[in-house]
């Protein structure tokens, strides 16, 4: 009996060691890379005294990203070298609370730059698609403060499902998007995966539907200009976008993937199905960020021009 518990306490030690080990991996270029956008915008904000629509949503976005993965690190690294410290019912509560809210702004700030990008790049004919394309630069803002009280609505929420006493507070995976704490999967939690769910359906949906619209824009342009033997700026900017809308609809469905995945496996301490899904859940802040610099002519040049491989070419 004494064996087995220590081949279980093992497991568990391998698995925390494994977990903080990839999102240290995973969490500090991520950092790095949002790091670099707030930057560059904030720069950029002070030179010009504004910003337009596209950077006010990346500057939001880095941010959240940044901040979101500061306080995943922080949270994995502590709850693995001293757990009794950190599941204090208040500290856990208001872990629960800030990580929600900024996991739910990243959702909803990257789904307002996939619609963005739509809107403004997509050429329709349509009068209602037009009017949106001329107000749509005055609508952002609304847009973005409607995100995040959202997104502080569902921080609230899981909030609220931390502090019931349906919820063991002594141990944690760290898994699922309300969260980091082992919770009972009883009728009190489903609500709140349900929740999770239709979320992530509705914003997944305005990225489908801003993919969809974005290439046959960009297809109709194409057959177009193939027509009249010319080349477009216009080209440029539809490709531009549907990389970064692709990039996010490939990492989207991953990350719904994973958000089912921890359903299941949430109450599965030491698991290393949950190592995989910790894997792609902390991998897409860093990556997406990483694209949308590369598909913004004026951050790539910035970044090149830190870069070592830069100065030895």
């Amino acid at each position: 009996m004494e064996a087995c518990h220590s081949s279980q306490q093992s497991n568990v030690t391998s698995y925390g060691v494994t977990t903080v080990a990839i999102i240290s991996l995973e969490a500090f270029p991520g950092m790095w890379i949002n790091a670099f956008i707030i930057c560059v915008l904030c720069i950029a904000w002070i030179k010009k005294k504004t910003l337009n629509s596209n950077e006010k949503i990346l500057l939001l976005l880095g941010c959240s990203r940044f901040c979101y993965l500061c306080i995943t690190w922080v949270y994995k690294f502590l709850s693995f070298i001293s757990p009794n410290y950190l599941y204090v019912s208040t500290i856990l509560e208001l872990v629960i609370f800030f990580q929600t809210f900024l996991d739910n702004c990243n959702l909803w700030f990257s789904a307002c730059l996939c619609v963005f990008y739509c809107i403004k790049i997509a050429n329709f004919r349509n009068r209602f698609f037009i009017c949106l394309k001329v107000k749509i630069d005055r609508m952002m803002p609304w847009l973005l403060f409607g995100s995040g009280i959202l997104a502080l609505a569902d921080g609230i929420v899981a909030y609220d499902i931390a502090s019931k006493p349906h919820c063991n507070n002594s141990s944690s995976t760290g898994q699922g998007n309300f969260g980091t704490a082992i919770i009972t999967m009883d009728k009190h939690f489903f609500p709140s995966f349900f929740l999770a769910g239709f979320e992530y359906a509705v914003s997944f949906m305005a990225v489908i539907f801003s993919a969809v619209f974005l290439l046959f824009s960009l297809w109709r342009h194409k057959r177009k200009m193939q027509t009249n033997s010319m080349n477009s700026l216009s080209m440029d900017a539809h490709i531009r976008a549907m990389k970064s809308v692709l990039s996010f609809l490939v990492m989207y469905s991953i990350n719904f993937v994973c958000l089912v995945l921890s359903m299941v496996y949430v109450t599965r301490k030491g698991n290393y199905m949950t190592v995989l899904i910790v894997v792609f859940q902390y991998t897409f802040p860093g990556l997406h960020s990483l694209i949308l610099v590369f598909s913004n002519p004026k951050m790539e040049k910035t970044l090149l021009k830190i870069l070592p491989l830069e100065r030895s070419v």
